[in-house]
């Protein structure tokens, strides 16, 4: 059965979300955003002058096209995400936050601690947060209780492309969810984005893999193709798998007359 996309009593037609950092330029960042299909686009608030509309950023995106997720990309304490959120809030661009805190500079992983304990205060404060973590069911379902509005689990480090490294977790995490799922991190190719939709997420986050290809806007096109195989295949139900052959059309009929 289809299930429309609602996150924050926001609905959403597209379930592919764009980062914006590693662009070779504002125009091919605003033609492979365009090209994508994406809605929603998140960028680090440490990356932009938010009260500068001339911004690079700020000038090729088109805030009542699409909504921004300011994030707290560099926050490596739950007080600065919480400062860096409210920066974000204060300029008047959104009261969303995609939420990190990623103290560990080798794999950027998130701190489980921190961020939890960044989200409570933020939902309490009118946040509308979407945290980035580890893959963890439990951390994930501690995040929805406080009022976050979704929760995005990595499928591996960020910015590593190798695609679908904790999947058995997240399946448990999708299982369990109260919350859309957003699965970001990771993600390399068009084909590892229709696997986490064929998994049951809700929606995924790509930015790497499209800004930093040959050909961002086709590549951006790919990952808007899959997203959307990848959730038809879940919503009509994949064939369970054999560890037998079965012929697709059965011994009957002519062949024995």
């Amino acid at each position: 059965m289809t299930t429309e996309l609602i996150i924050g009593n926001r609905l959403f037609s597209s379930r592919l979300f764009i980062g914006t950092g590693k662009f070779s330029s504002p125009d091919l960042m605003q033609a492979s955003i365009g090209a994508s299909g994406s809605e929603l686009v998140t960028v680090a608030v440490r990356r932009v002058d938010l009260d500068d509309a001339q911004d690079s950023f700020l000038s090729v995106i088109d805030p009542k096209k699409y909504l921004f997720l300011p994030n707290t990309s560099g926050a490596r304490t739950a007080e600065e995400a919480i400062r860096i959120a409210r920066i974000a809030r204060a300029t008047g661009v959104s009261d969303w936050v995609k939420l990190e805190v990623t103290p560990e500079p080798d794999y950027l992983l998130p701190d489980p601690i921190e961020t939890l304990k960044a989200a409570e205060i933020l939902v309490k404060e009118g946040f509308k947060v979407l945290p980035y973590m580890n893959a963890d069911p439990i951390l994930a379902k501690r995040l929805a209780d406080v009022g976050c509005v979704a929760v995005m689990p990595l499928a591996a480090p960020i910015g590593s492309n190798k695609g679908l490294k904790t999947t058995e977790l997240l399946a448990i995490i999708i299982e369990q969810a109260t919350v859309p799922v957003i699965i970001d991190a990771g993600l390399g190719a068009p084909s590892h984005a229709a696997a986490a939709m064929e998994l049951g997420a809700d929606a995924v986050l790509v930015n790497t893999a499209i800004a930093i290809a040959r050909d961002p806007i086709k590549m951006a096109q790919g990952f808007k193709h899959a997203v959307i195989a990848g959730r038809l295949g879940y919503e009509s139900g994949l064939a369970a798998e054999s560890s037998q052959a079965e012929a697709s059309s059965p011994l009957t009929g002519f062949l024995h007359s």
